[in-house]
């Protein structure tokens, strides 16, 4: 019982790490809506994707969300962005994002 419990713990604690880190230059990418970009230079599309489970546990809404996020902001710097849209929802772990460039177009 006590090794199950650790166990649990341990697989709980693993789901509340953030395992993407925003780069330097992620940072300066912003996340807007369509409506917002209508005056910004499409660039491409960021498809980016991360394990939503754990040894079998969903992990977070939330956080799945925010690294999906940062995976998008950090790509769109290889694209030469400054913004995403995301364009899908959220599929097992997967999304897809419209890159532009909105400042100096």
């Amino acid at each position: 019982m006590k090794k199950i419990f650790i166990l649990s713990l341990l697989l709980f604690g693993l789901q509340a790490c953030t395992w993407v880190k925003l780069s330097d230059e992620g940072k300066k990418v912003r996340v807007l809506s369509q409506e917002e970009v209508t005056n910004c230079k499409k660039l491409g599309k960021a498809a980016v994707s991360l394990k939503s489970k754990i040894a079998g546990f969903d992990r977070s809404e939330e956080k799945v969300k925010n690294e999906l996020e940062t995976l998008g902001r950090n790509t769109a710097i290889e694209l030469d962005g400054d913004t995403i849209v995301p364009i899908t929802e959220i599929k097992d772990g997967k999304q897809t994002f419209e890159v532009y460039r909105c400042i100096n177009p």
